[in-house]
C-alpha cells in the first residue's frame, strides 16, 4: 500500500513504532483504510473488530461493504463488538450507535446476531451491564482490531479527558463537547452519559486503526503528534501500543511539524 507524503510530512512514515498513512482526502483515506482492513481480515478470518461510530469510519465501512458484495466469503467469520453507546437513547433511535452500526456495518456486511455483541443503551442496572460487557470481552477477546476515531478534545470512545481514566467497560460522564456531537442531532445537550470500553480494553487489542480526517482535526492531530502521553488527552495513550496504524488526510496533518 502506498503511503503518501505531503511536503511538510516527508519522512513521517513511522513514529514511535506506529505506521502513518497520509492520503490526499477523506475518500482516499477511507479507501486505503478499508484495503488495510480487508488484508487483516484475510489474514485472520475470525477477527474480532471493535467498531467506532461517527463520521470518521463511515467511508471505511463503505469500502468494506463494497468488498463484501464482491467477496462475501471474506467476512463470514468476522466478529464485531460495539465500542460505545449513548446512555438513555432507545436502541432504534437514529442518533444511537446501534442504529448507525446496523445501517453502515451489520446490514451491508450481512452480520448475523451470533457474531455481534453490543451495549444495551437502557440497562436496568448500569453496573451489571458493565460487568456483562467486561465478561464477554474476557471470554471472547482480546480484540483483533480496534477501529477508532479521535474527538476534538482527544477522547477515544467515551474515554474523556480526565486526571485519571477508569479501567474496563464503564459508564462515562460526557464532556460538553461530546454532548454536542453532530451524531446526536436533535438530542444534542440531552445526553449526559455514555457506555464505553476502557482505554485498557483498546490497548489490549492486537492492532489499532486510528482514522482522522478534516481540517477540524488539525489541532487535535498537532497535540497527538507532540507525543506527550497524558490522560488529559486520551488519544495520546495510543502511542503505548506496539501495533498502531494511523490513516489520515492532508487537511488533518496541516499543523504537524516534523
Amino acid at each position: 500500500m502506498a503511503i503518501m507524503k505531503p511536503d511538510h510530512l516527508t519522512g513521517l512514515n513511522n513514529v514511535n513504532g506506529a505506521a502513518i498513512h497520509v492520503a490526499e482526502d477523506y475518500a482516499s483515506t477511507s479507501r486505503a483504510a478499508s484495503e488495510w482492513l480487508a488484508g487483516a481480515i484475510q489474514a485472520k478470518p475470525d477477527s474480532l473488530l471493535c467498531l467506532a461510530t461517527g463520521a470518521s469510519p463511515t467511508g471505511t465501512y463503505a469500502g468494506l461493504a463494497e468488498r463484501c458484495a464482491a467477496r462475501p466469503e471474506l467476512f463470514r467469520k468476522v466478529r464485531y463488538i460495539k465500542m460505545d453507546e449513548w446512555g438513555g437513547l432507545p436502541m432504534d433511535d437514529q442518533a444511537s450507535s446501534e442504529f448507525y452500526l446496523r445501517k453502515h456495518v451489520l446490514g451491508p456486511l450481512r452480520v448475523d446476531e451470533q457474531r455481534y455483541f453490543a451495549w444495551n443503551s437502557r440497562p436496568l442496572d448500569e453496573a451489571a451491564e458493565c460487568r456483562r460487557v467486561a465478561g464477554w470481552v474476557q471470554s471472547n477477546g482480546p480484540i483483533s482490531i480496534a477501529i477508532i476515531g479521535m474527538g476534538l478534545n482527544g477522547h477515544v470512545g467515551f474515554n474523556e479527558p480526565s486526571d485519571s481514566l477508569p479501567c474496563g467497560p464503564h459508564v462515562a460522564e460526557l464532556s460538553l463537547m461530546s454532548q454536542q456531537h453532530s451524531m446526536l442531532g436533535d438530542q444534542k445537550g440531552k445526553i449526559h452519559s455514555g457506555y464505553t470500553l476502557g482505554m485498557d480494553d483498546i490497548l489490549r487489542s492486537h492492532k489499532i486503526l486510528l482514522l482522522v480526517s478534516g481540517a477540524s482535526k488539525a489541532e487535535p492531530m498537532r497535540q497527538l503528534f507532540s507525543r506527550q502521553i497524558t490522560t488529559r488527552f486520551p488519544a495520546s495513550l495510543l502511542w503505548l501500543h506496539p501495533n498502531l496504524s494511523i490513516f489520515c488526510d492532508r487537511a488533518s496533518t496541516s499543523l504537524i511539524q516534523e
